[in-house]
């Protein structure tokens, strides 16, 4: 076996323990390779029947176990007997967007009334605002949730606090062991939260909550007392799939159960948003995480980078096909422009690179754009294989986008580099996060980062990789083999996808698809082809 690929990467053949392999294979009654890809996984024995049919109502865990769970139902249930209008402050992100959708499709389905408010990027920056908040109050809300956002919000918070309106927190952020003061902040990354649902983004955790939300109206007859039919919640599940694919959480526990069954509620279009976005993206075969993460959620994204933030919110919740349809347009042509913007300042960013050095890659530019940079820095992250920060600065303020590597939690620098007062504010988690820093304190927020990845004794290789599963035959590659790979499926971060060493195959005939992909066919030693 050749030990490099033609772009330099070293193949290296994943370990795996081969009395694992013996054990699932006999106990489980499964074949050679799937035995092998799950003792290479190393799911636990006793994990595996649900790691291979991830049903959800085998796997859920009681939504109490959440701190604050009860104390939010009881006062959303209130707020529904009383018929108080809620807000709903969502983030613009996809996580942000689906968790605004699913809170305000259950209200809609209940007849309960509700208003939406996604802040501007740009004007306002991520997380709840007074401006923000005011706005929702001046519609008539007496209860604002806020969505994927919220945990460190303590200004907005107070001051909601002091108008006398119950902010009910649903997110994931990390964070601090003092919190705002919220009526209820139900996140499994609070520094208090016991659930060991951390894995969950924040359309898991409104999903967790609606799940909670509905048993208490169920208990208290409230459907039927209300002629109200209650919502059947497995049809959130698409939403709540596509906010955990393009979070990027962990395909793990809870998470895979989720997305296995959000792609079936998928595949059915029932969302008239989404069915709008895969008509137009032309997505005619069932939709896998590929499509979430690459084709679908870049679109929602898309309206929150270039100036639309609210966009992908309302077209998630649009229930009106040529307005739905509209939108989705708008959000297809608005994915182009983010392209061309992305294209030229990853250009100008990468030619402002002049050391690379550092462990941790901190670049600040005059008003690049913000929508942008957090797609920069990764981009520059996967290129260089270290945590990277862009910093846009606009009038002697920076506002960054970070994108972190394993063992570097860069939610938890952030929040320490504002509690230290270099950062004016900031959280995140430990992949991705952002912040807003005085253009004066950018030097010393580097000195901080940099130390900070020093006494962490992080190793991480220069070497580029990529990991082998197995080595097979070209006779292996048929629909059979395919199935008993899918079986493993869904597939996404914490649960990569499979990849196969073929040997001694030689490319007869290939040609360039587009700009980035080539099309080969290839001939094995036993004569067989492959496309």
């Amino acid at each position: 076996m050749s030990s490099f690929s033609v772009t330099g990467k070293k193949w290296i053949l994943r370990k795996f323990n081969s009395t694992d392999l013996t054990f699932i294979k006999d106990n489980f009654f499964l074949d050679e390779i799937t035995s092998k890809l799950l003792a290479i996984k190393k799911i636990k024995k006793e994990d595996i029947n649900n790691y291979l049919n991830p049903v959800l109502k085998n796997i859920l865990p009681n939504p109490s176990i959440l701190t604050d769970m009860e104390k939010t139902v009881e006062r959303t249930f209130s707020a529904i007997k009383k018929k108080e209008k809620i807000g709903i402050f969502g983030d613009y992100d996809v996580d942000g967007a689906t968790s605004t959708a699913i809170l305000g499709k259950y209200f809609s389905q209940i007849n309960h009334s509700y208003e939406i408010y996604i802040p501007d990027r740009k004007s306002e920056g991520y997380g709840p605002s007074k401006q923000g908040f005011q706005k929702l109050i001046n519609k008539g809300t007496k209860l604002i949730f806020t969505v994927d956002c919220g945990t460190l919000s303590f200004e907005p918070i107070n001051f909601a606090y002091q108008n006398k309106i119950d902010i009910l927190v649903l997110d994931h952020h990390q964070s601090d062991v003092k919190l705002p003061k919220a009526f209820s902040i139900v996140n499994p990354n609070r520094f208090d939260d016991r659930s060991e649902l951390n894995y969950l983004c924040a359309a898991g955790v409104c999903f967790m909550f609606l799940i909670a939300l509905n048993r208490e109206l169920r208990k208290n007859n409230w459907f039927k007392d209300n002629n109200v039919s209650e919502p059947n919640l497995i049809n959130f599940l698409d939403l709540v799939s596509l906010g955990t694919v393009c979070d990027v959480v962990p395909l793990i526990g809870v998470n895979r159960a989720i997305v296995k069954q959000g792609l079936k509620i998928l595949n059915f279009k029932k969302n008239i948003g989404l069915k709008s976005l895969i008509d137009i993206c032309k997505i005619e075969n069932h939709p896998t995480p590929y499509h979430l993460g690459y084709i679908i959620g870049p679109r929602i994204n898309a309206g929150g980078r270039v100036g639309k933030c609210s966009h992908g919110a309302n077209l998630l919740l649009n229930e009106n096909p040529k307005n739905s349809f509209k939108l989705a347009s708008e959000l297809d042509q608005f994915n182009k422009e983010r392209q061309l913007l992305e294209k030229n300042l990853l250009k100008n960013v990468l030619n402002s690179v002049k050391d690379l050095s550092d462990p941790v890659l901190i670049l600040d530019g005059q008003e690049w754009h913000e929508g942008i940079i957090g797609i920069i820095a990764s981009r520059i992250k996967e290129k260089y294989n270290k945590p990277t920060i862009i910093i846009s600065i606009t009038d002697k303020v920076g506002k960054a986008s970070a994108r972190s590597v394993v063992g570097y939690d860069i939610g938890s620098i952030i929040i320490s580099a504002v509690q230290s007062g270099i950062l004016i504010k900031g959280g995140g988690h430990k992949m991705a996060g952002g912040f807003t820093i005085e253009k004066n304190k950018i030097d010393q927020f580097k000195e901080y980062a940099i130390n900070k990845f020093k006494t962490l004794n992080i190793e991480i290789s220069e070497e580029k990789k990529i990991l082998i599963d197995s080595i097979i035959s070209p006779t292996a590659i048929n629909m059979n083999f395919f199935n008993k790979v899918n079986n493993l499926a869904p597939f996404g971060s914490g649960n990569s996808e499979p990849r196969f060493f073929i040997e001694s195959v030689v490319a007869v005939n290939s040609k360039i698809v587009g700009e980035k992909h080539i099309k080969s066919v290839v001939l094995g030693e036993d004569g067989s082809t492959i496309k």
